[in-house]
This record gives structure tokens, sequence and C-alpha cells, in this order.
């Protein structure tokens, strides 16, 4: 890297200014996505109520941003096109930051990589137009504008071909902004977007949302559903939540409602859409319990405290924060969530059920062959001979064979408990009717019916009781006769001695031995022999990660997952009518009852509406 001769010393230059503009854009403006973000959130600021975003091949070609906001005089056009030049703060206070933009970047950066043209109008004045390409300010010009603000960037990167080559394709780029766009319209509910496809002189709309109205839960809801899809809104849980002057509120979905990938998770921070580690680690410990690792969450969350209390400037596109207090954020969101997944009790997806209707649903069947020698001859007609009594009764005996000759090939049993003694069909998950195949029990409800897998069921109520059991008496720590040294750096030993006290609540006990260094005293009675040295580095790792860890109690609770599985019922055994209402009426008073260790469903609703459309009898 260091190029030039050592016989020469080099001369610091002061940059030119298009120089430094270009060398800002970089910063801000990575992608077409990049710019879009910016001047949207301008729009936002403007306050603007309908924003209208056109774009032409993926945004390399044309952005243009129309909103309805408080709009600029022609005096003001030149200043917003000046670097640190902005009307959202005053400087006096960088942490009081109230709204998207406040570095006064994002203007001159475009206007220094691209063709970027601004016409805005304010309320009693004129309206006024100002060019700016690849850094050169033109003159300030009247133009036609009713109002508000267009803001018009073609050529981007022209000033700067190299950046062209990293671009992807047009598609990508597209999902890109409409990925960004979408981000914004759930922070805002209440104003309007509109997303065009305009290339090739096509005029596509991609995107639209109206304005929500009603109250803060209502508007997100609405709006989420149209983002989102109403399946996520069906299955997603209102979340309210506060701790110490920071609030939580949202929805976040069920465990049996989750992704392949995170794709489906959406977090803010005083209404600015972020993707910061912290925030997600927090998400996955209040899911750690209730879905496997390649399974994740479904939410939109929305952390809100006072402006002093997260720094929005630590990240060139402001999409990482970070938090004066991260525990309380972290602890806030964990135990929030949980609450609201706990309150749920048994509930499960409602796509559970949709896809096993899907799957009971009869393929249209094929039409019949009909053979050459089966047609009537031309000009002739035969009438239809009706089939024999005995040929109906043939059919009849083939289509519905007696239940006394299936017992001997069939495993269903069906339960005829006494009228006095029958549980009522009002409770959630019904009276038990009968159980198939030793290892599903159907249960009738005042609506419909219920599929229960007594297996995965009794294994969730099993390991609930078991972490209540924990939680009340505490972890075993079993005693090392030999301490396990463990020899790290300073740093990464003054990290784990400073969540010693937590781990010894798991029961993994720790102590300094001299620098760089930990010795091991305790470990865990239920995890058995432990490889302390492989532990303490996984441990490492997710401090790393997430600034937090809870491995140890993951380990903990892995076991006594095992245990529940090898301790609950077995597939395979038959069931009294008062076991298996008895495994019922438990679910219903046990939380998250609805869902297996592995975020799989115990039990399958089915509406009797759903039923009969199966059957075709509505």
């Amino acid at each position: 890297m260091n190029n030039h001769s050592p016989n020469m010393r080099p001369e610091i230059r002061q940059l030119d200014e298009a120089a430094i503009n270009r060398i800002a854009a970089g910063e801000v403006v990575e992608r077409p996505a990049s710019a879009v973000k910016e001047l949207v959130e301008n729009a936002i600021d403007a306050g603007a109520r309908r924003i209208t975003i056109e774009i032409a091949d993926g945004g390399k070609t044309l952005i243009r941003v129309t909103d309805d906001g408080c709009g600029m005089t022609g005096q003001d056009l030149p200043l917003a096109l000046s670097r640190h030049a902005t009307s959202k703060i005053d400087g006096s206070d960088l942490l009081n930051i109230h709204s998207f933009g406040f570095r006064g970047e994002a203007l001159p950066s475009l206007g220094a990589v691209g063709r970027l043209t601004l016409q805005s109008r304010a309320e009693g004045h004129e309206a006024a137009s100002l060019s700016v390409e690849g850094g050169h300010l033109g003159a300030v010009k009247p133009c036609a504008l009713n109002g508000g603000t267009v803001v018009t960037l073609r050529d981007l990167f022209f000033a700067t071909p190299a950046r062209l080559k990293f671009l992807r394709s047009d598609r990508a780029e597209m999902q890109a902004i409409s990925d960004i766009v979408k981000r914004l319209a759930m922070a805002e509910p209440s104003v309007g977007f509109t997303l065009k496809d305009v290339s090739g002189g096509a005029d596509r709309v991609t995107f639209r949302v109206d304005p929500e109205t009603g109250d803060l839960f209502d508007a997100l809801r609405g709006r989420l559903s149209r983002i989102m899809g109403t399946e996520f809104t069906e299955n997603a849980l209102p979340i309210d939540a506060e701790r110490e002057a920071v609030r939580l509120t949202g929805y976040a979905a069920l465990p049996t409602y989750s992704r392949g990938s995170a794709v489906a998770q959406y977090l803010f921070v005083n209404g600015r859409p972020v993707r910061d580690k912290m925030l997600i680690g927090a998400l996955r410990g209040a899911y750690q319990d209730f879905l496997s690792r390649d399974r994740h969450p479904a939410v939109a969350l929305f952390v809100d405290c006072e402006p002093h209390r997260v720094d929005v400037n630590v990240h060139p596109a402001k999409s990482e924060v970070r938090f004066r207090e991260p525990g309380v954020v972290r602890g806030l969101i964990v135990s929030g969530l949980r609450h609201a997944l706990a309150e749920a009790g048994h509930r499960a997806s409602t796509t559970v059920a949709g896809a096993t209707l899907g799957a009971m649903r009869p393929e249209a069947p094929a039409e019949p062959r009909v053979y050459q020698m089966d047609r009537p001859a031309p000009g002739r007609w035969s009438p239809p001979v009706p089939p024999s009594a005995a040929a109906r009764e043939a059919a009849f005996a083939a289509q519905a064979p007696g239940f006394a000759e299936m017992q001997a090939d069939w495993s269903a049993r069906v339960v005829e408990p006494e009228p006095e003694e029958a549980p009522p069909t009002a409770l959630p998950l019904g009276a038990a009717r009968g159980q198939v195949h030793e290892n599903y029990i159907i249960a009738q409800t005042a609506d419909g019916m219920v599929i229960v897998d007594q297996h995965a069921a009794h294994e969730r109520l099993v390991y609930e009781k078991l972490k209540r059991q924990m939680a009340e008496n505490g972890v075993a720590a079993q005693a090392l006769l030999i301490p396990e040294i463990v020899e790290l750096s300073s740093d990464d030993a003054g990290r784990l001695l400073a969540v010693a006290e937590d781990l010894g609540r798991m029961g993994f006990t720790l102590e300094p031995f001299g620098a760089g260094a930990v010795a091991v005293r305790e470990t865990p009675a239920i995890l058995g022999e432990v490889n302390a040295q492989a532990l303490i580095r996984d441990i490492l790792d997710e401090l790393d990660d997430t600034g937090e860890t809870a491995l140890v109690q993951e380990r903990l609770e892995a076991i006594l997952s095992r245990v529940a599985c090898h301790g609950s019922i077995r597939s395979g055994r038959r069931m009294r009518a008062e076991e298996m209402n008895a495994l019922l009426r438990e679910m219903e008073a046990t939380p998250h009852s609805g869902q297996c260790n592995h975020g799989r469903p115990t039990y399958v609703e089915l509406k009797l509406a759903d039923i009969e459309r199966l059957f075709g009898r509505t």
C-alpha cells in the first residue's frame, strides 16, 4: 500500500469540494436503494402525507421522489445542496435528534455522483428549481409546481463509473429499493407510499399503501397486514411493554408461524429502521426456548426511548445504533416477548390448519378414458341401462365395508363416555372423542374438531414442569476435585469474569486465577462431564456476538428437553378417555403448549365450516 519513494516526503493537500462530496457519497450512497432511503426520509421529515417513488432500470438511470410536504423556497435550494446544511438540528446537541436526517449530507452527496434536480414550493412562495451535475451547481429557476417537493436523480454514479460495476442486476436493485420503502412504510403508518417502475416508458405500480387511520395498534396492524400479509397479523401477538422509560411495541408472531430465514424481522428504534446485532440477539434469546436454530421468528418491533439514551450517529447509513443502557433494552425485549407468548397459552398458528386442509383436499379427478368401442354409433341412441339391485349392493359394500371387518386392520378407537361424565365441548380444546393409531387424539369442540399429537403435547408439558422446578429449586452444581484452569487473554478473562455471577446462578462457577486465566470450580450437575475449556470458548464467542451469554442456560434446557422427551407419553400407547381429557385440560392451562420443544405444532384445529367445505356441503 505504501508506494511513494522513500526519498520523498508525501505532501498533505486539501481536497477540493467535488472530491470531498464524492468521498462522502461513497459512505452514504452505497447503491440506488441508499439514495431512495435518504430522499424518502427527507420527505417524511418535511411532513409529507403522500410520497411517490418512481424508479427506472433499478434506480441506475432514474430515481424520482415526489411528496406533498412543506416544501422549500428558492432561497433555500442552494443551501439545501451545501454540505452540512440542515433544518433538523441546530448543532448544539447531537444526541437530541427527533428526525430521520440530521447531517445535511444526502443531497450534496447525490449531486456529486449523479445529475440531481430539485423542484420545490413552500406555501406562500413561488415554485423554484435548481440542478446540480457532478457537483457543479446551476442557477435557481422558476418552475411549475403546486406544492411540496420533487427530487429527480438521473444517471446515478455517472461521475464515479467504477461504482457502477459493483451494482447488481436491475431486478436485484429494485428488490432492495422495495425493501427500503416497505420498512419506511412500516415506520410511518399515517403516510401513504407508492412505488412505481417506469423502466422503458412503463408506469407499473409495484407497491402501494394508503395512509392508515385509528390508534397506534390499529394503524400499525393495518399497515403490517398490507406489507407482511394477513397471515402474519392473524398469527401475531400485540406487544406493549415498558421498563425504565423504554417502551416496546409492535407485533410478534407465534412460534408455529416461523420462517426459514430472518427475512421477516423488522426492528425500529425511535421510528428508524435498523439492523442491530444486539436487538437481533435479544430477539433470538426471547424465542430460543420455542424454535430450533434453523427457524426464525417473524416480528415487527418498535423500541422508543428518549433520544439522549441512544446514539444514532454511529453508522454512515444510520442502520446501526448504540444504546446507553443496552442491558435494559435487551431485557425488555426478552421479557416482553416471553410474557406475550406465555399469555397466548396453547394457541397455535392458523396456517397449520390451512396446510392440513390443503393436504386433505382431493386432487381433481381425471376424465375417464372413453374407448372407440364404447362410443354410440352415429345416428343411433340407446337409453342407459340401470344397474341391478345386486350390483348396487356390491358397489356399496366395496365402498363402505363394515366397521367390524376394519377392527383387525385399522388402529382406531371411539371413546363413548357417559353423558353425565362427558367434558363440555365448549372448552378451547374440546372433549376427547377418540384415538387414532395410538398417537393422535381426536377431540370435538363447539365449532369444529382438534387433532392432538399426544407425544409432542405431553413432551412440552413435562418440559415446562421441569423448567419450573429448576427455577424454583435452582441448578444443582457439582464441584470438581481439581479445578480446571483455562488460559485466556487478559481481555477475554475480564469479559468472562464480568458475567461470572450470572454463570454461577446456572451452576457454572468461575474464579480468577492470575493474569489472563480463570479456574472452573463447579459445573452444572445435569450436564454430566463438561469440557470446560470448549464451553468457555463458546461463551466468549457469544459475548462477542451479542454482548451477553445464555449458552449455559441453553445447554441446561436442552438436557431438560431430552429428559422430557423420554419421560412423556410414548407414541403407540393406548390412552383412556379420562387420560386424554386430562391431557387436553393441562394443555389449556400450560403456556407454550401449542408447540413442541422444536417449534412444531402439538395440535391442529379444524373448523366445522372448513370441514364442510372440504366435503362440498356449502
